[in-house]
């Protein structure tokens, strides 16, 4: 690990502070027209994913954590587990779907995934922006009902359930937004 001062501070940036692993979110350096400069930050927590506002002394002295991103393969599951396997050296781990968190619901058999590593710890995953998957299960569209603006509830192959245009029907590929689950257009 690095120490870094806190005016090196960017956003994106991971931190190992007392409290755990923060990566920071938005930061600010104010100097007041009285006393010393600081630094008024935004940081989430790696592991638990709730959002800290902090303080720092201007020109204080943090740990930097090194977050090592490798692209990997989603091959099976195992039970309840995920297994990947490292591209480059080809072994194989077991990842638990807490770890994954929302992240399962977008990868399937033989997609790519790049897991962000804290050492030997899986401390995030980075998706693209938008996924194809195949609706598994949803209700027939009506006749009549093909070009209103309404939504019905479908299944995709993960599990995970989103609204879609009345048109769509089972077995049909469409294009999900990873960052908020929403329906972007057919595939």
């Amino acid at each position: 690990m690095s120490t870094i001062t806190t005016n090196d501070l960017k956003n994106g940036m991971t931190l190992d502070l007392d409290d755990g692993l923060f990566q920071v979110v938005d930061f600010q350096h104010v100097k007041p027209g009285k006393g010393h400069a600081f630094v008024r930050t935004s940081l989430r927590n790696v592991r638990a994913g709730g959002t800290v506002e902090r303080t720092f002394r201007s020109g204080e002295k943090v740990e930097r954590a090194t977050i090592d991103k490798r692209e990997m393969n989603f091959l099976y599951r195992d039970g309840d587990d995920y297994v990947f396997m490292d591209n480059e050296t080809f072994d194989q781990i077991n990842v638990t779907p807490t770890t994954l968190g929302d992240a399962g619901f977008y990868i399937v058999d033989g997609s790519a995934v790049i897991l962000e590593m804290y050492g030997t710890e899986i401390v995030g995953t980075d998706l693209p922006a938008s996924v194809e998957l195949n609706i598994a299960e949803t209700d027939p569209g009506l006749q009549g009902d093909r070009s209103s603006g309404g939504t019905k509830p479908a299944t995709l192959e993960t599990g995970l359930v989103i609204h879609v245009p009345l048109f769509i029907s089972p077995g049909e590929r469409v294009k999900v937004d990873t960052r908020s689950g929403d329906y972007l257009s057919r595939a």
